[in-house]
């Protein structure tokens, strides 16, 4: 069966570009090198509308940091996911990456049930946060049971490469309920082997390049002369190793 390949994009242009090199799906972000936190409306719509016919998952993470949230921040969440339903046109494509969890490692279950009703009827993923949980066969069925459709994960800490393993039998337990999205270091040299080891029929993957910025010297502080962006090669690349 064909492996879907989701590009998580922050850069404006980036959903345009993932979408003409052959990308199946975006994950929206802003603040990649923090973890990835929610992005702006304006951006949302924008990859909206830049990717016509992909599927287009907003993620949604109040902070940087740690995955147990607070009551306060489980509203700005939900807030931000009522916005986007309210604001950006959807055409039954746009879903949304959510999580949270206790402060043992597991799912922290009257937190998600409160996003997952703010989503409606909104498809849904469970995001790497799954990565620190514990007992990660047990959470798997608590999400499926929760109204989760989808999981990213790497398997635990550290790059996919390093828990395929533990992948494949997630793939296998969640099998066509909860599919099973593999991300975190996935790159053009791994990821048929990623696919061939854990089964997996979805890949996330940031695909980095970098761009020299456009101003000289005006930002002092904030610009170091150039800016990570969307690179087309590296979408290209993936889907050629995947025989696409």
């Amino acid at each position: 069966m064909t492996t879907l390949v989701e590009i998580c994009v922050e850069d404006v242009g980036g959903a345009a570009l993932a979408a003409a090199a052959g990308a199946d799906g975006l994950e929206v972000c802003a603040g990649l090198a923090d973890g990835g936190t929610t992005p702006t409306l304006g951006f949302v719509r924008h990859c909206v509308e830049q990717a016509p016919g992909l599927e287009v998952r907003v993620l949604v993470r109040a902070r940087p940091g740690d995955f147990v949230h607070s009551p306060q921040e489980v509203e700005v969440m939900v807030a931000d996911i009522e916005a986007v339903r309210a604001h950006v046109p959807a055409d039954g494509r746009v879903g949304f990456v959510i999580g949270t969890l206790d402060v043992d490692g597991g799912i922290d279950t009257d937190a998600v049930r409160r996003l997952v009703a703010a989503c409606g009827d909104a498809p849904l993923t469970f995001h790497k946060a799954f990565d620190s949980v514990t007992d990660k066969p047990a959470a798997l069925g608590l999400l499926a049971d929760l109204g989760i459709t989808r999981v990213l994960t790497s398997g635990g800490g550290g790059p996919a490469v390093d828990h395929l393993p533990v992948l494949a039998d997630l793939v296998r337990r969640g099998g066509d309920d909860v599919r099973i999205a593999v991300g975190g270091g996935v790159r053009p040299g791994n990821v048929a082997r990623i696919v061939a080891e854990t089964g997996a029929l979805e890949v996330h993957l940031r695909a980095p390049g970098r761009v020299d910025s456009a101003g000289r010297g005006t930002a002092v502080g904030y610009d170091d002369g150039s800016r990570s962006v969307t690179s087309a090669a590296v979408v290209a690349d993936v889907m050629a190793a995947l025989g696409r």
